[in-house]
């Protein structure tokens, strides 16, 4: 457990899975994985993901056998799901060690990093992409912090960050940046990211405690809740120079109200847009016209995906490293103890319920 730093969400008590051994030599491991049963309508449903067990073959030449220590509930998950076919693995990624090889690059005793999904244990191919075509990699080494850092400020969501925020916004020092969804896994980081590079930053968030987290702990100027006050008001406030770079994790009226109060020649990086991922998609949208705001503030507006800068992955995560060993970045994470849970955690992250990342511990 890292300090005060390290915020451990409700424990739940559950059995970890083992491997069930079929007869006294290993031939075959029984996983448990989720199974897309059935596509997401409004809130997922427990019923949408159920789960299954799965007979895994001995290993061939240049397999391994990874058993999954923490896995990641991310907010892509909920509209992603749908590019994957009924009856697949649910997606998502984990942190695992290989308990079995027969890959000299994957020795056993290593951790690795996998895009393979909710499943406690997998047999692996060097070249297994999963479903952002990334390969699994050895995890570098962390000097002492926890793994599961892997899933988190030194993974996916930490080059989601860095990436997302550096190579769009083009910050300054001296600008002023908004973030929404800044208590989450990436909205806190980036914020950090917007301070250490001398900005100004103003955090848009769900609750008085993850307001004063942002303000008190990471160091944001303004934190401002949405659901107690007037957004419009409250952003005036904090940017009476108006805004030159919003990074968009929820989307909606609140990105409305935003991009109508930046400069000319503001800059808005698009991660994602949680308010609108349970919503009906036949009956959107519902928001304000943002066209003008864009015409006349000439505003540049580029969404992504982390995985255009995969052949940078270890440069974001090596700075973020760096970041973090300096004392400049600080991460917390929402555990929930329990494979058994993974559902649970899924829908809390949805529901806002984490502060910073979302894993759960197998």
């Amino acid at each position: 457990m890292m300090s005060s730093l390290f915020s451990r969400g409700q424990v739940l008590l559950t059995k970890s899975f083992q491997p069930r051994r079929i007869n006294s030599i290993r031939t075959m491991v029984i996983a448990k994985k989720y199974v897309i049963g059935k596509y997401f309508q409004g809130e997922p449903k427990r019923s949408d993901l159920p789960l299954v067990e799965e007979e895994l073959p001995p290993l061939k030449d240049g397999e391994y056998l990874i058993q999954a220590e923490y896995l990641s509930v991310d907010p892509y998950m909920r509209p992603y799901v749908y590019r994957v076919p009924l009856g697949r693995t649910m997606i998502g990624s984990q942190v695992a060690k290989i308990i079995e090889s027969k890959n000299a690059n994957f020795p056993v005793g290593q951790r690795v990093f996998a895009n393979i999904g909710w499943r406690t244990h997998t047999v692996i191919r060097e070249d297994a992409g999963g479903v952002f075509d990334q390969p699994p990699y050895v995890l570098p080494d962390f000097d002492g912090l926890p793994a599961s850092l892997g899933l988190g400020v030194l993974g996916m969501p930490g080059n989601t960050s860095y990436f997302g925020f550096l190579e769009i916004c083009q910050p300054k020092a001296g600008e002023t940046l908004v973030v929404s969804g800044a208590a989450g896994a990436v909205g806190s980081h980036v914020g950090q990211i917007g301070k250490i590079l001398g900005l100004n930053v103003i955090g848009i968030a769900g609750s008085d405690a993850k307001c004063k987290w942002l303000k008190e702990e990471l160091g944001f100027d303004h934190a401002i809740n949405y659901k107690t006050q007037n957004v419009a008001t409250a952003l005036r406030e904090a940017a009476p120079n108006k805004v030159d770079c919003y990074f968009d994790n929820v989307g909606g009226d609140i990105s409305g109200i935003v991009l109508n109060q930046m400069n000319v020649f503001g800059r808005i990086s698009v991660c994602g847009s949680i308010s609108s991922y349970n919503a009906d998609i036949n009956a959107m949208p519902k928001t304000a016209i943002i066209q003008p705001a864009l015409v006349f503030a000439q505003l540049k507006m580029e969404g992504f995906i982390v995985m255009r800068w995969k052949n940078r992955w270890m440069e974001g995560i090596e700075q973020n490293l760096k970041w973090i060993k300096e004392g400049k970045l600080k991460y917390r994470e929402t555990v929930t103890d329990g494979f058994e849970n993974m559902f649970d955690a899924f829908v809390g992250l949805l529901q806002g319920e984490n502060t910073g990342k979302a894993v759960v511990k197998v």
